[in-house]
């Protein structure tokens, strides 16, 4: 297994950035992510990768499943633009997307350091890391530049 790729870990963005509750299960990615590495679960029956990580696997219902270091790499699969924020949110206009992972799920997440109208069904994005707490970092993801 080749060494996990780390990817940067910023803090205090412009877009609000909540703390995840952490479940005991959940513990090793959120981790994880402290550390700037991004987690999927993988099925060792079916070898289906699968977002959001849960014990079960959603495709065979297997419980063998495991973690493994992800490329944090993706495509943006589909996005909408906010433009009228509220709450915590107030401060759009920002991005809401699915990106799919290079290891095949999609996640809903959202993209981040570009111009909201710059955004494209397609576009290569990679994943950066917001801090939420000493425990927790925020998987959102930024377009790959040349």
């Amino acid at each position: 297994m080749s060494p996990a790729r780390v990817f940067e870990v910023v803090a205090a963005p412009a877009l609000a950035t909540p703390v995840p509750e952490i479940a005991p299960e959940l513990a090793e990615f959120w981790t994880a992510t402290t550390e700037g590495r991004f987690l999927v679960r993988r099925c060792a029956a079916c070898g289906e990768a699968h977002w959001y990580p849960r014990m079960v696997c959603p495709f065979c219902h297997s419980t063998d499943t495991g973690w493994e270091d992800a490329s944090g790499r993706g495509t943006v699969y589909t996005f909408s633009v906010v433009r009228r924020g509220a709450g915590d949110y107030a401060a759009a206009p920002y991005v809401l997307a699915y990106v799919e992972l290079a290891e095949g799920p999609r996640m809903m997440t959202n993209i981040v350091d570009c111009d909201v109208e710059s955004v494209r069904v397609g576009q290569e994005v990679e994943v950066v890391f917001h801090r939420a707490s000493a425990d927790a970092a925020l998987p959102r993801f930024r377009p790959v530049t040349a």
